[in-house]
């Protein structure tokens, strides 16, 4: 098993590692509080939550299985070399069990509060619906080899596709808004914080290792940080340059083509909310 070379780069490690932690979990919560206060949650997209919901739950199986299982943990050695570190620390299990909580919370709140006519697209629940079915089946097959890590890496793969398509619905939705009201800036703000520190903590190990195999060894953790950097910027800009003018908190009566769908289903358009 292989261990710290420098203590000082460990302690680096860490601290970046909980900056991550603490910047991702306060960053569930202005979204959460902004919804609080308006008592609504016209203007962040439902497609959002639910593929988010999927997106953290499956990054939660792939932290804690490979965090804690002494038998994924042999496999990834196997593969990866005998003297490699394990590329999930306790931080990530810990974010990854707050993140579905918060995650779950904001989904009730889309239950309870106004909505409008807003709704999760027959598109998203198909995504998601698709999503499960294919882990199921990738269970199965997993079974009789006892091709765990394998298995824990089709759930990373999941979440990086739903971090790429999670972010999609709600840019669109501010572009045809031309407008950011009712989607927290605070969220992105924190997001962005913690993709960079998740960055750098993998960086600092790779320094004190002097491999690279923890990035293509925990692929998943990588491509994470860099997509959410990416969006982060996009609704930035999208706050702060193209449409500054609107401020959140003021619940405005949404036209009927701000309020669809990223993704128009045939269905009738005076179908119920999901």
């Amino acid at each position: 098993m292989s261990s710290w070379n420098s203590t000082a780069l460990e302690i680096v490690y860490q601290v970046f590692g909980w900056t991550a932690f603490v910047s991702w979990s306060i960053s569930f919560y202005p979204q959460v509080i902004l919804n609080f206060r308006r008592k609504s949650v016209v203007g962040l997209n439902f497609d959002f939550v639910v593929l988010n919901l999927t997106k953290h739950s499956s990054y939660l199986i792939y932290n804690a299985v490979l965090y804690f299982s002494s038998a994924v943990q042999r496999q990834y050695r196997e593969k990866y070399g005998v003297g490699q570190m394990i590329p999930v620390a306790a931080n990530d299990v810990a974010f990854s069990i707050h993140a579905v909580i918060l995650t779950a919370f904001t989904l009730f709140q889309i239950v309870i509060y106004e909505r409008g006519t807003q709704k999760v697209s027959k598109i998203s629940i198909g995504i998601v619906s698709g999503a499960w079915l294919s882990a199921a089946v990738c269970v199965i097959i997993a079974l009789p080899s006892h091709s765990w890590l394998w298995l824990i890496s089709v759930f990373n793969t999941i979440q990086v596709v739903m971090t790429v398509i999670k972010y999609v619905p709600q840019a669109f939705m501010n572009f045809r808004r031309k407008s950011t009201d009712g989607f927290s800036i605070g969220n992105i703000l924190l997001d962005l914080c913690g993709g960079l520190a998740n960055y750098a903590q993998m960086m600092v190990q790779s320094i004190d290792q002097g491999s690279w195999v923890n990035f293509y060894g925990n692929i998943g953790k990588l491509l994470l940080s860099l997509v959410s950097v990416f969006f982060d910027l996009v609704f930035i800009c999208q706050h702060y340059l193209l449409y500054p003018g609107k401020k959140a908190g003021k619940c405005p009566k949404l036209d009927k083509e701000s309020t669809e769908p990223l993704i128009k289903s045939s269905d009738h358009p005076q179908s119920e909310n999901v």
